[in-house]
């Protein structure tokens, strides 16, 4: 396949995953920095570009991999779509349901797919959960939480951003596990900081209680966190990492059972990397993908409403 990206910034990064994939061809980037373009030309041999329409109007090229602004997702994508080109893109997918509507219908228009970077369904941890919840490894899901935590280091994460910029991905995961989720209750505050914000979604299931709690105000020296707690039946699973980000990651999943704590090991697996080779797959063989427009829509439009009850 011959992949177009979109993008120099997390685009990069994508870069170099594709870089080291099999069934990849050509790979052109498009980025304004003719800096960055010449460093990933120079370090990956990648073809670049600072004409877009190079890469939308290259009918050799098989998939486009938007790693643009959220506002401009929508232009892109359905402008790949219409030139016959599938999409992935990057998360959050749009900021209004609208959008995803109008890219959506633009998928059945051209008989295209877009995908959506939703990773946390390959990070080991969920992954895990995931499992066990489907397999009741350790009996019904009773209840868990969710948690992602972070110092204000992201740039613009208040009430009226940080559902669709931070909390996405466990909303992301929680309708993975359980589908859609219309019922919730909602907490949230920006201790007088604009730009920062602490928010709790408690949400309504009828066998299940939900709980994510999403932090942008931690302090400078809190290391970016996430992790979970789940209870079932005959057990209970907490996770935990933290990333200092300067390259010091410390992970732990535990088991509490009758026999015990019990340290799980997880697989060791890059869920970027993996997010981006299965939604190729999918691309390639034509076949159905959790990835799918349709399931980040799922999500987006829980972090919309969640967001017109803080704001």
């Amino acid at each position: 396949m011959n992949i177009g990206v979109l993008g120099t910034g997390f685009g990069a990064y994508h870069v170099e995953l594709l870089s080291k994939m099999e069934h990849i061809g050509r790979v052109v980037v498009f980025g304004r920095n003719e800096v960055k373009l010449q460093k990933l030309q120079e370090e990956l041999k990648v073809e670049v570009t600072t004409d877009i329409d190079d890469i939308l109007f290259d009918a050799d090229i098989d998939v486009i991999d938007i790693c643009l602004p959220t506002p401009l997702h929508k232009h892109y994508a359905i402008e790949a779509l219409k030139n016959g080109k599938h999409v992935f893109c990057e998360t959050p997918v749009c900021y209004e349901l609208a959008d995803a509507l109008d890219m959506k219908q633009a998928e059945v228009q051209y008989g295209k797919k877009i995908l959506v970077n939703q990773f946390i369904k390959f990070d080991p941890a969920y992954k895990y959960l995931y499992e066990a919840v489907q397999q009741q490894k350790y009996g019904k899901l009773l209840s868990f939480t969710l948690k992602r935590e972070t110092s204000p280091m992201w740039g613009d994460l208040g009430l009226d951003s940080i559902t669709t910029n931070l909390m996405i991905h466990e909303l992301d995961f929680l309708t993975w596990l359980l589908g859609a989720a219309d019922k919730f209750t909602v907490w949230g505050n920006n201790a007088g900081t604009d730009g920062e914000a602490l928010v709790r979604v408690f949400f309504e299931q009828s066998d299940v209680s939900a709980e994510i709690l999403v932090s942008s105000q931690m302090p400078e020296t809190y290391p970016f966190t996430v992790g979970y707690e789940a209870f079932f039946e005959h057990a209970k699973l907490i996770f935990h990492e933290s990333d200092d980000m300067n390259g010091v990651i410390e992970s732990t999943l535990y088991e509490y059972t009758s026999s015990g704590r019990e340290s799980i090991i997880l697989e060791k697996a890059n869920p970027y990397e993996q997010s981006i080779k299965y939604a190729l797959q999918c691309l390639r063989e034509g076949s159905e993908s959790t990835l799918s427009l349709h399931n980040a829509m799922l999500a987006l439009e829980i972090a919309i409403a969640i967001k017109h009850r803080l704001v």
